[in-house]
């Protein structure tokens, strides 16, 4: 049986489920999927097949990559949100992952509320005897996280010895999930990268995250570090990651975070931070970006920003993840 057939039928709820070297079998399928597309030429690997896709929060990215990659494949995703199904009416986590599992092929879930998300993607897929693919939940993005791997390597090539910086960074009106940094500092070390986090003490991510992130980097022989200064994540970096995330280890509480986000509100990326990285130095972002706030319009849509490579990665790496799994 060859490699790629063995991860026919696997979850993907985070990328520490899969082992670097199943990862580099989906990375390598990404890679010739995205030069068929870039070619014209046909990939129907999912002929016939369904994906049923759950979203409890909304999406631009995530539905549209995921949609147009089912068509691409061959087959037919279809998009289902909880107010139309009955979960809007107590319908529990096993009854509908038997019955779409009845339907369909795999199904998909992005469901972000803190502390419910992550468990409900995890009681779908005990139930469910079809892939389950984690579409974002409170404390991972894998699918993401993926995306911004395929990015750097087709920037770099090798990437052991190469410089992340994730930062976070004040974004207003509303308090992000976790999941994309903790996905960042759990994923990258593996792949032989050092990674330093930089974010205010109240926006620490969870104890158990930043615990395993560094085990991952002392398997790998890289370096995890955590800063409470911004500059830290720029100075000698490679590529940088500067995103927003709630004080949700901090408090839960909405106004008590929005205050603390104001409170930061000087941790924005612009282009003196960027002249502190190498000379290749790449911003990336998992969008949508607060500009202004975040970032300016300057470093976004300057020359080395790869924000839009990294969106279409996500279409890339999600139809090999699905052509494997399903």
């Amino acid at each position: 049986m060859s490699a790629r057939a063995d991860l026919n039928g696997k979850n993907l709820i985070s990328t520490q489920d899969w082992t670097v070297e199943e990862l580099e079998i989906l990375f390598d399928l990404a890679a010739e999927l995205k030069d068929a597309k870039r070619e014209g030429r046909p990939t129907s690997l999912l002929q016939a097949k369904t994906l049923y896709m759950i979203f409890f929060d909304a999406s631009t990215r995530t539905r549209n990559s995921f949609e147009t990659g089912m068509t691409q494949l061959g087959g037919h995703a279809i998009y289902l949100s909880p107010d139309r199904m009955q979960i809007s009416h107590g319908e529990n986590a096993k009854d509908t992952a038997n019955v779409l599992a009845r339907y369909g092929d795999a199904i998909a879930i992005r469901h972000c509320e803190m502390g419910v998300g992550n468990p409900y993607l995890n009681e779908v897929a005990q139930h469910a005897g079809v892939p389950v693919i984690n579409m974002q939940c409170d404390i991972y993005h894998p699918c993401q996280i993926l995306a911004d791997y395929l990015t750097i390597r087709e920037q770099f090539g090798d990437t052991r010895g190469l410089k992340l910086g994730v930062a976070w960074t004040s974004a207003p009106n509303y308090v992000r999930p976790l999941s994309v940094p903790q996905s960042l500092i759990l994923m990258m070390p593996r792949f032989g990268i050092d990674v330093t986090l930089a974010y205010p003490p109240e926006f620490k991510l969870m104890p158990e995250i930043e615990v395993q992130a560094k085990a991952n980097a002392d398997a790998a022989g890289v370096k995890f570090e955590i800063s409470d200064r911004f500059e830290d994540a720029f100075e000698d970096a490679d590529v940088v990651i500067p995103k927003s995330w709630g004080p949700l280890v901090t408090t839960r509480d909405v106004p008590e975070g929005l205050r603390l986000i104001e409170q930061y509100s000087s941790w924005r990326c612009d282009s003196r931070h960027m002249a502190l990285g190498k000379k290749r130095l790449i911003y990336m972002h998992p969008l949508p970006a607060d500009r202004g706030r975040e970032v300016t319009d300057e470093v976004i849509d300057g020359p080395q920003s790869v924000v839009y490579d990294e969106a279409e990665n996500r279409l890339h790496v999600q139809k090999a993840l699905m052509a494997l799994t399903m």
